[in-house]
Parts: structure tokens; C-alpha cells; sequence
């Protein structure tokens, strides 16, 4: 049950985004823009490091919202996006987008645990300053999303087809006229 009185039927950040509009058009805004526009990084890409960040704050609702439209825009299943985020590495990922994972790690931690070796070996492998920019505010702000989805205790679907099922509609609609009744 969530610590203050949230619609019952919105899982997630729809519950805060509908108990507070006027704060949900600028985070969906944002969201929009790191998660959506014209950028060198794909939206699964984008979508892959807010899932990652969120997987690492341990904030169920938003790594399997975002893992599933991942999932979505990469044309892969979730078991792909889990070995993701259990071991990056490991996985058939760029080097750069590994670089840019291991980037959004550090800003998980905290923003000072980004190195410069970290950034030089982003560049090193193709990443663009901007790509770093997002990669870092993408991270940070997943930070905030996660903890006002978790600071609030809302509820998530444990179905994770839910959100596998959501993902591609979430995909046409984007974030930036979101409704959180929806």
C-alpha cells in the first residue's frame, strides 16, 4: 500500500504522475527528450540504461517498464534484457554502449564515482560528448524516478508481461503527453 493516498489502479509513476499533474508534464517532458528524440543513441539504447539504472536501485515498476520497451525497440525478449542487466559485459553489446552502461553505474553510486578513465574510454570506443551528457542525466534522473517511485511505496504488476504488453504502446504514444489513466 502506498504511503500516501494514490489512486489504487495506477501502478507505478502513474499513481504519483496523476496525484500530481503538475509535476508530471516536466519529468514526462524530460523523459521525452533523454528517451525519445533525434539522438546517435537508439531509443533501446536509451531505454536499455534507464532499465539498467533501475535494476541497480532495485525499482521493479520502472526496469521492467523501461526493460520493456527496450525489449520493444531492440526486437528482443526480456530474458535478453535480464542477462543485460545481470552481467553487461558478458553480453553482445557494443563496446561503446557497454562503456556508456559502465558510465550510468557510477552516476548510480553517486555522481563523483564517474572517472575520467571512464569517460576517455567512452570516447575512445566512439562516444560522443552528447552521448555521454544523456547517458549521465538519463542515469541521474532514473536515480529520482526510481526513488519517487519507491520513496512513495506504489505498487507494481509482478506480471512482467504487463509491461511487455504496454511496451508498444508506450512506444507511439512516447512520455510527453502521457496520461497516467492510460
Amino acid at each position: 500500500m502506498a504511503y500516501i493516498e494514490l489512486p489504487d489502479e495506477l501502478p507505478g509513476i502513474r499513481g504519483p504522475m496523476a496525484f500530481r499533474p503538475e509535476t508530471a508534464k516536466p519529468l514526462n517532458d524530460l523523459a521525452e527528450v533523454l528517451l525519445r528524440s533525434d539522438n546517435t543513441l537508439s531509443r533501446g539504447d536509451r531505454e536499455l540504461i534507464a532499465t539498467y539504472v533501475s535494476y541497480l536501485n532495485d525499482c521493479f515498476f520502472c526496469q521492467n517498464a523501461h526493460g520493456g520497451l527496450a525489449q520493444h525497440y531492440m526486437q528482443c525478449d526480456m530474458n535478453y534484457i535480464d542477462g543485460i542487466k545481470k552481467d553487461y559485459l558478458a553480453s553482445d553489446l557494443s563496446d561503446k554502449l557497454k562503456a556508456l552502461l559502465a558510465i550510468a553505474a557510477s552516476v548510480q553510486k553517486g555522481g563523483k564515482h564517474v572517472t575520467s578513465e571512464q569517460v576517455e574510454k567512452a570516447r575512445q570506443l566512439g562516444a560522443t560528448d552528447r552521448e555521454i551528457h544523456d547517458t549521465v542525466l538519463i542515469a541521474a534522473s532514473f536515480c529520482m524516478f526510481n526513488r519517487y517511485v519507491d520513496g512513495l511505496n506504489t505498487w507494481a504488476p509482478r506480471d512482467r508481461n504487463f509491461y511487455i504488453e504496454r511496451a508498444p504502446r508506450r512506444a507511439v504514444e512516447g512520455y510527453a503527453n502521457y496520461d497516467p489513466h492510460s
